[in-house]
């Protein structure tokens, strides 16, 4: 990454511009132009650097139920549960933990009913049998910001 890259990459994880031409207020601001940027964000992208590009919001606050769920998934089916897990785009990420419960994911869906009936879909699609809901009994807000 060049100097140009770690400014872009700061600038990006705050106080994203709320505008209809976002990019082209954050290469103003860095004195540079749109297309560099947006040019940027796809090659930092492509390289790995940035997994993910998007806001991030309250759901709860919207309105929606969202909670942590636990499945046990015999290791040889992994990749294929975690396939399926992702499919469904009320999953924001899944993960694999060395625990009995080995696939874990954050499921955000407009109900906590919702969130039972895409449990049991993915019980039957993928023939888990143990999935568990883990729901958050405290509430936390956490900002993290990387300095490049």
């Amino acid at each position: 990454m060049d100097d140009f890259d770690k400014q872009l990459l700061n600038r990006l994880q705050s106080d994203f511009p709320m505008v209809p031409e976002p990019f082209r207020a954050i290469a103003e601001e860095l004195g540079v132009a749109e297309d560099d940027v947006i040019a940027a964000i796809r090659r930092l992208k492509d390289e790995g650097i940035i997994r993910r590009f998007g806001g991030v919001f309250s759901s709860r606050d919207l309105g929606f139920y969202s909670t942590l769920m636990a499945a046990q998934v015999a290791p040889d089916c992994l990749e294929e549960v975690a396939a399926a897990v992702s499919a469904y785009g009320e999953v924001t990420h899944n993960y694999e933990r060395e625990h009995h419960y080995n696939l874990w994911f954050t499921l955000t869906a407009t109900s906590r009913e919702r969130v039972a009936e895409i449990a049991e879909e993915i019980r039957r699609k993928t023939g888990v049998g143990e999935i568990h809901e883990l729901p958050a009994v405290e509430f936390f807000k956490v900002d993290v910001k990387f300095s490049m």
